[in-house]
């Protein structure tokens, strides 16, 4: 399977930004570490990220076609983006929204997510290895299909 990994605003900003919600690794090192456990799991990955939301809605576009499934962090437009969720639905293809910090032990304007429902679901507060298993996911459902 092919998926691509969208990271939206500040999420460059790893390693410098809020630690002790984010962690010390950084973008490029979260890079490495998606590709190296898809590349565990026999699956390809490319990884996208801007701060720019008609980008990251371009991003999303371009997937259909390309790659079987999208896993999306995205940022603070979590909260108020339906530019992102409407391009989410237009595709077509599988999403799984990830969350490094768990969105609901923050301030509360970031308990709702209206990418959430454009989504097959959301992983929130696990940290880096939401993503992971988000990929996961992805791949046994997928699985689950093919041998119905």
């Amino acid at each position: 399977m092919k998926f691509l990994v969208i990271n939206g605003p500040n999420l460059n900003m790893l390693g410098q930004r809020e630690p002790g919600i984010y962690g010390n690794l950084s973008y490029d090192e979260l890079c490495r570490y998606i590709k190296r456990e898809a590349d565990n799991m026999g699956a390809e990955v490319e990884l996208y990220q801007s701060n720019v939301e008609g980008e990251i809605i371009n991003a999303i576009h371009g997937a259909k076609g390309k790659f079987d499934a999208v896993v999306i962090n995205p940022g603070a437009y979590t909260h108020y983006s339906y530019a992102i969720f409407d391009a989410i639905t237009a595709i077509g293809l599988p999403a799984v929204e990830v969350h490094i910090s768990n969105i609901y032990k923050r301030e509360e304007f970031r308990h709702k997510s209206v990418i959430a429902p454009a989504c097959e679901g959301q992983i929130s507060g696990l940290g880096l290895y939401g993503y992971i298993l988000a990929l996961n996911y992805l791949i046994h459902n997928e699985q689950k299909k093919e041998s119905l």
